[in-house]
Order: structure tokens, then C-alpha cells, then sequence
């Protein structure tokens, strides 16, 4: 499969699904963006390759990036954020600052939760609604992230967003415990 076609199949996926997502109609999504009803149609068929200007457009609308839009990925994502990756926003010279540990496109409820797994101990989650997306940042020991059958490591001081439409398990395969802030974003009613 050539680039352009594997970009044309990811814009159309994932046209329809953020427009799914934001609950809009095509006619309503058009309207936002400013694009034809026609034009959104041939873009989730896969049947054209829109202009650059278009792609901005309905991001725009939806809310979210080009890059969101152009994803490759189709499976449940996971991106791990290492420490020198966090951005620090601002400081004091007293010592205070904050840092943007992760983050995420996703619109609805948010939550926020603290856990600590002790050595051998998991817990397992069955899928949640599509567009529910869950942030950890692991403060203490090492995080084993198993998400639909795939072990991903989060050590101390990194963190991780995925997808939680798919089965999912937090463990801890190590010998001392492990802690973490989670956030979870479900999206909002239609």
C-alpha cells in the first residue's frame, strides 16, 4: 500500500471517527467546516485526497490536530511520555513549578484516581465506551501496562495515555510497590 493511500484510509477512519465521537451529523460537520457534505462523504469512503486547506478545516471543526487525523495507527494507541519529554510550563525561583505530564484529545467527563499495587498484584478492566481515554503517570516502581494482549513498561517518573475501548490490566511485576495518578476521560453523552 502506497503512503497516499494508507493517508487516505487514516483521514477517513478517523474523520468519521472524531465526527462520531463529537456526535455530529455530515450536514453539521460541513456546515462547521465549511467543506461540502459531498466532499466529507468522499473523505470517510477513502475516495479522494483532500487539499491541505480542507484537512485543516474539518480538524478545526472537530476539534483536533492534522496529525490526529493523518494517525496511522489502528489499534488501541499508548503513547509513553519519558521524564525528559515532560514539559515544564513554569517555575519560581522558591522551587515551585508544574508539569504537563501527558495529555490527550477527548472531550466528556474526566476522572482522577490514585492507586498502589502491591508486588505481584493486577487489576483488569474490561473495555470501556469507545472514546474513553485513561492517562497514568506512575510515581513510584514500575507499571506493566497490558493493553488488548500487549505489555507495555512504565517506569517511575513516566507516564502513559491509551485508548480504553479495548480489555486492559494494571500490574505490578516488581518486588517493591507501585503507585500512580490516573485520570480517565469518558466522552460525553450524545
Amino acid at each position: 500500500m502506497s503512503d497516499l493511500d494508507l493517508l487516505t484510509q487514516s483521514l477517513a477512519r478517523n474523520v468519521k471517527r472524531w465526527r462520531t465521537e463529537r456526535g455530529f451529523t455530515l450536514d453539521a460537520l460541513a456546515a462547521r467546516a465549511g467543506v461540502s457534505r459531498g466532499m466529507l462523504i468522499q473523505i470517510e469512503q477513502a475516495r479522494t485526497n483532500p487539499s491541505i486547506g480542507t484537512v485543516v478545516k474539518i480538524g478545526d471543526a472537530l476539534g483536533v490536530s492534522i496529525t490526529t487525523l493523518l494517525d496511522y495507527e489502528q489499534g488501541p494507541k499508548v503513547r509513553i511520555v519519558p521524564p525528559e519529554q515532560v514539559v515544564r510550563l513554569w517555575h519560581t525561583d522558591e522551587g515551585s513549578y508544574s508539569k504537563l505530564l501527558a495529555g490527550t484529545e477527548a472531550p466528556g467527563p474526566l476522572e482522577m484516581w490514585g492507586w498502589k499495587l502491591m508486588p505481584g498484584d493486577s487489576s483488569s478492566s474490561d473495555p470501556h465506551p469507545v472514546g474513553t481515554v485513561e492517562i497514568a503517570h506512575v510515581t513510584a516502581g514500575e507499571l506493566t501496562l497490558t493493553v488488548d494482549g500487549v505489555e507495555h513498561r512504565v517506569p517511575a517518573g513516566s507516564s502513559v495515555t491509551f485508548e480504553a475501548n479495548a480489555s486492559h490490566t494494571y500490574g505490578n511485576q516488581g518486588d517493591v510497590p507501585m503507585e500512580l495518578l490516573l485520570a480517565i476521560s469518558v466522552p460525553a453523552a450524545p
